[in-house]
């Protein structure tokens, strides 16, 4: 593995002991859901437990310490957390803003102590809540090591990506009941649907590629091959352009799905996600660096020209990132300093600075 990618995985393999980016598992499920699984929530302000509706709007974060953390955006006050028994990796809202999804990767005593080779060992799963109650709506059992959780935009299937069993976990959003597996590429991480909900761009992280998925056919259309150490990708909303991210060369590629050509652009040091703002004006880059040597900003890049146009200091480990519905603000999950940077897009700088849980990794706001 090369040395620069401490992306968020590298923070769970201190949680279970094992490789991200290792020889994959078993992809046979769990029967049974652990019985010592807790989940409780904490809640700041109870006043404010119906934060989904603030008008400002609410993110979460979450946090691979084993928490999530509600924010309401009118505020940037932490209005709810909810624990668990694992490290919790990626967190996504969905398309009507009524449920939160999020992947866990629960702690080794849970999965039968320290029997590294036992076929559950590192499988883990997918976790629903009511984002007005916080109320515990499902939980799934996914495959080996899940990373990231994306709801498709027709709200019609949700998306697991199973790390270590190189394929993704398609269910059905309405009774959450598991629909298929489609197979990728070696070590799938970040990923996003594209607009009309057809495809689904996944970052291979232990090759060079991206798997295109068809989600009418469910099957793998395509691999484009983009650069060393991809760890997610963005697609604008037009369906015309992936960006996706190159830990390992310290840039992101730009692709043209059109006529497959492609273009490097520097950035930070050891990038890790990506997003797109809706009006596809500019991808905003979060740099994490490594634990040793951790990076703190992140790069602005106007898609018209393709050129980074700002450069913005954060948190040590920028890792997780997105924008608010109005793109006026940009939201930054800082991994080694356990906050969260609040940044003025217009201005481009840090207007407030969020304590959140411990090692904070995926972000989402409400859509």
């Amino acid at each position: 593995m090369n040395k620069k990618m401490i992306i968020g995985l590298s923070s769970l393999i201190l949680v279970v002991g094992l490789s991200a980016c290792g020889n994959g598992a078993s992809t046979k499920q769990n029967s049974a859901l652990p019985a010592n699984n807790s989940q409780t929530v904490n809640s700041n302000e109870t006043s404010k437990s119906a934060g989904a509706l603030a008008e400002g709007g609410i993110y979460y974060t979450a946090n691979e310490g084993g928490s999530i953390s509600k924010i309401d955006a009118a505020t940037n006050q932490v209005i709810d957390t909810i624990e668990f028994d694992g490290a919790v990796h990626n967190v996504q809202i969905s398309p009507d803003g009524k449920t939160v999804g999020v992947t866990v990767v629960p702690e080794m005593a849970e999965m039968g102590g320290n029997d590294h080779d036992s076929d559950h060992a590192m499988n883990g799963y997918a976790i629903f809540y009511d984002t007005a109650t916080n109320k515990k709506i499902h939980q799934v059992n996914v495959g080996a090591h899940p990373a990231h959780i994306v709801f498709t935009g027709d709200n019609k299937y949700i998306l697991i990506t199973n790390n270590e069993d190189n394929n993704v976990t398609v269910l059905d959003t309405k009774t959450h009941e598991q629909v298929t597996t489609i197979p990728t590429g070696k070590g799938p991480h970040g990923f996003r649907v594209s607009a009309d909900s057809k495809f689904a761009y996944i970052a291979n992280m232990s090759e060079d590629s991206v798997s295109v998925l068809n989600l009418e056919t469910m099957k793998e259309d395509r691999k484009i091959t983009v650069g060393q150490t991809p760890v997610t990708t963005a697609v604008t909303s037009d369906g015309q352009t992936l960006i996706t991210t190159l830990n390992a060369e310290d840039a992101v590629a730009i692709v043209d799905l059109e006529n497959g050509s492609s273009v490097k652009i520097p950035v930070g040091e050891g990038p890790a996600q990506v997003f797109v703002q809706s009006d596809n004006k500019y991808a905003i880059v979060a740099n994490q660096g490594t634990e040793e040597n951790p990076s703190n900003s992140i790069s602005k890049i106007d898609l018209s020209t393709q050129q980074v146009v700002a450069t913005i200091e954060t948190g040590k480990g920028a890792h997780g990132v997105v924008t608010s519905k109005d793109n006026s603000r940009i939201y930054v999950t800082n991994m080694f300093d356990n906050t969260v940077s609040v940044i003025d897009n217009q201005e481009n700088k840090v207007i407030a600075q969020v304590k959140v849980g411990t090692t904070p990794n995926g972000i989402s706001f409400t859509p």
